[in-house]
């Protein structure tokens, strides 16, 4: 099963993972940039995501191998990496199976550590909408919104909703197995993982997720890393900061 992508520009190899719940789409704006930097830009939708396959196996093995497989088909090699919290531990767990294919990695906003699970609220939200009732947009926006008043949390999530029928919406992204497999996102890197070629690990300066601590453990497993906080942004810090965000990978990157 071949991962869905959008193929965008000439060049050197560039592929980028989004997080979870997310898809290639939010990525767009920034892959042109990329594209027009002198990269051929490979935005993928990870399995059970955006317009990829579904399927009841969702582990970082399974994404790791799907990554795998769509390089080989595409015949692409020495390629560089771009992955947003989800992704990025899927860029990690990539960098330790086949370190030899990998240029230069980004991991942005996310540890090799494991995070206990901590989207109560979003998936609560996802609960919530039923689509056997016909929501309209603004109704599922409305339902939504009891559960996470973040009104740019909630723009990111209606980004999956689309209409399956003229009068059925649903979301692109596999819900149910998601659900189900939920625990399998925070898992750690193993500890005898290391990757010596240059990584870049990408920080929110209002976000949680990479803390003072995780710094040794990111040298632990990446000695040839470095870590830099973007101002001005939280978890989503490539869309709450975009001019930073791609000064910061592209200096890196070239």
């Amino acid at each position: 099963m071949t991962l869905y992508s959008k193929i965008e520009g000439q060049g050197k190899p560039l592929l980028i993972l989004h997080g979870f719940l997310g898809m290639s789409d939010n990525w767009k704006t920034l892959g042109t940039k990329y594209a027009e930097a002198g990269f051929q830009v490979h935005l993928l939708d990870l399995r059970n995501h955006g317009r990829s396959f579904h399927s009841d196996e969702f582990t970082y093995e399974a994404m790791v191998q799907d990554v795998y497989d769509y390089c080989r088909e595409n015949n692409l090699t020495n390629i560089d990496l771009i992955g947003h919290s989800m992704g990025g531990k899927v860029g990690m767990f990539f960098a330790k199976a086949h370190p030899e294919m990998l240029h230069k990695l980004v991991v942005a906003d996310i540890a090799p550590r494991y995070y206990s699970p901590h989207h109560e609220d979003i998936m609560a939200a996802l609960h919530a909408v039923d689509f056997t009732k016909k929501p309209s947009r603004t109704e599922v926006d409305t339902t939504m919104q009891k559960y996470v008043p973040d009104f740019g949390t909630r723009q990111f999530l209606m980004k999956n909703l689309y209409w399956q029928t003229p009068e059925q919406l649903a979301f692109r992204f596999n819900f149910p197995v998601l659900d189900k497999e939920y625990d399998n996102i925070g898992k750690a890197i193993e500890q005898n993982m290391v990757y010596e070629k240059p990584t870049l690990f990408l920080r929110g300066a209002n976000s949680n997720y990479i803390s003072e601590t995780d710094i040794a453990d990111i040298r632990h497993h990446f000695p040839n890393a470095q870590v830099i906080t973007i101002p001005n942004a939280g978890h989503w810090l490539h869309a709450e900061n975009p001019t930073t965000f791609y000064e910061e990978t592209i200096s890196f990157l070239k």
